[in-house]
């Protein structure tokens, strides 16, 4: 008998609705799918609910066929709790299974889900949950990405230096005596064997209980919804070389014969060295989260605001298009318009790459967080918010940061398998080991078996993409090199030539007086004085070129200066 599908409410967006027959006539089209036991249409809201079985596809196509729109709408997730590639194959297949996602794609370097489609964001955010991770609204408040990672790294850092401290004296008393059998000697006539074990049983225990808890608690509800992580890896591999050498201290008699051995220092090692990754981890993605917030630095946060004659200081969220601004010498601009008011240079190498300021008249486009030089400017806001430039420049570093590149999806569906696989193989290693190996097998069988936990991570092979693609786009953002997309990134290791088009790059960015050649019979001591001092009282930028050349050289006084714009 097949599968019943089961009901669902789903909230659709409807652009085109222009009256009340508008409404009735769309709810009229959704009530004609099978499968749909409900439909209500609001047109104030522009938004339909249905209730029904009825697949998100066929509801879509019957708004489109009756004359409408259903816009697919964008949403950015924040997911916390993700810790290897397996993870994000969960998480993108939990998105992929609610009504109305279209197509889902989950970053593990930079935390963030993107879904295309019409489903709510509650229910999204409900399905990432019952897969066992968090998630928020990308733009919902809270902690930013940078915030919350600082907050991440001070805990590792703060776990790890715990582990390690713990770990060291456990490490020390079991493998000091392989490396130095004297010391084994000593630790046997004034220690002694039991409680050697003991002060191991005892830190070891404080490690996985404090620093080594939080893979516990992920790992071992994944492993029993029969979807294991890294975290399900290093709780087993950990547990066991605990367990084992815990029944050895207070139990020996429970195990065979010449098998009676401890290995609390691997379980101690295992843990620590974990948290070591994890923390190198956390911090190569906040230096690539710092790239964006350097951009996000070059807006100001406040603008000098003209109204009913007066000027006063507002938030730059605040300002409007229409509204006049007044721009002091020395500041950023703060949205993006055009001059109302004054003549001045405007340095716009963050956009355009060239190192000469440009000059500004009335009715000159300007362009926010470029930075005015000496005149004073009153400009009409036009662009604001998320629609400047800036803002639009921010998004695509963003969305290059958060891409894809091909070979990923190579990665993805490797590391989809490869933790069962690796658990697969752990217990096939351990029977083998048991059954067929030398003796003592069992001590051997549980050292091999939690070795190929350990080491098969494919922490490696799902971070090594993404985090490549942050740290590479977070630098050459710092630099001012902009990529509109990741896959630029693995496209470069093809190219063979590049060509440069803009002055700057190459050079410093600004002119500097290089040579000077007077003519015969004078003398540069003698004329460039002369020339800085009238160039002094200039904006130019190759009039400061002169004027630095003579720096230390007393200069002339100046009577009658007059600049006439664009005459050189």
């Amino acid at each position: 008998m097949p599968a019943v599908a089961e009901a669902s409410t789903l909230a659709l967006p409807i652009t085109g609705m222009n009256c009340a027959s508008c409404a009735g006539r769309v709810e009229r089209a959704l009530k004609a799918v099978p499968g749909v036991s409900a439909a209500s249409v609001n047109l104030a809201t522009e938004t339909a609910e249905v209730r029904g079985t009825a697949a998100p596809q066929a509801l879509v196509g019957a708004v489109e066929k009756a004359g409408y729109h259903v816009p697919a709408q964008v949403l950015e997730l924040t997911v916390a709790g993700m810790t290897c590639a397996s993870c994000v194959g969960r998480v993108e297949r939990a998105l992929k299974a609610v009504p109305g996602v279209g197509a889902a794609s989950v970053n593990l370097a930079t935390e963030r889900a993107r879904v295309e489609g019409v489903a709510a964001a509650d229910a999204l955010i409900t399905a990432i949950r019952a897969a066992g991770y968090e998630a928020r609204v990308a733009s919902a408040g809270g902690e930013t990405v940078t915030e919350r990672r600082e907050h991440e790294a001070k805990g590792l850092t703060r776990d790890l230096v715990l582990a390690a401290v713990l770990t060291v004296p456990v490490f020390v008393l079991e493998m000091g005596g392989h490396m130095v059998p004297a010391f084994h000697h000593w630790v046997m006539m004034t220690i002694g064997q039991g409680a050697s074990w003991l002060i191991q049983f005892a830190l070891t225990t404080l490690v996985l209980a404090g620093p080594g808890r939080r893979f516990f608690v992920t790992g071992i509800p994944a492993l029993v919804k029969g979807a294991p992580d890294m975290s399900s890896l290093v709780a087993v591999g950990s547990g066991a070389a605990w367990g084992y050498s815990t029944v050895a201290t207070f139990l020996p008699g429970l195990l065979p014969q010449g098998t009676v051995a401890v290995y609390f220092e691997a379980a101690a090692m295992i843990v620590t060295l974990i948290l070591l990754g994890r923390l190198l981890e956390v911090r190569a993605k906040g230096r690539s989260s710092r790239a964006i917030e350097r951009l996000v630095g070059l807006q100001p946060a406040i603008a000098h605001l003209r109204r009913d004659g007066q000027v006063r200081d507002v938030p730059v969220a605040e300002v409007r298009p229409g509204d006049l601004l007044e721009l002091r010498p020395g500041e950023r601009v703060p949205v993006d318009g055009h001059v109302a008011e004054g003549a001045s240079w405007i340095d716009e190498s963050m956009v355009t790459g060239e190192p000469l300021p440009v000059e500004k008249h009335t009715g000159d486009q300007v362009i926010g967080g470029t930075v005015n030089q000496t005149g004073a400017l009153v400009i009409t806001a036009v662009s604001v918010g998320v629609d400047t430039m800036l803002s639009r420049i921010i998004r695509m570093v963003e969305a290059a940061q958060g891409g894809k590149l091909p070979i990923q999806a190579v990665v993805d569906k490797v590391t989809l398998w490869f933790v069962p696989a690796v658990m697969v193989a752990a217990a096939v290693t351990f029977l083998v080991w048991l059954l067929i190996g030398p003796p003592p097998s069992l001590p051997m069988a549980l050292v091999n078996g939690v070795a190929v936990l350990i080491i098969a991570c494919p922490c490696a092979m799902g971070l090594a993409t993404p985090v490549s693609i942050l740290v590479g786009t977070g630098r050459a953002a710092e630099l001012g090199v902009l990529f509109r997309k990741g896959e630029a990134l693995q496209a470069l290791q093809g190219v063979k030539v590049v060509a440069f088009d803009k002055t700057g790059t190459l050079t410093e960015g600004k002119p500097v007086l290089t040579a000077f050649h007077p003519a015969e019979g004078e003398t540069k001591e003698a004329l460039l004085p002369v020339l800085a001092a009238v160039e002094s009282l200039s904006e130019h930028p190759v009039a400061r070129a002169i004027v630095a050349a003579a720096e230390g050289m007393v200069l002339p006084a100046v009577d009658g200066f007059l600049a006439k714009p664009g005459h050189g």
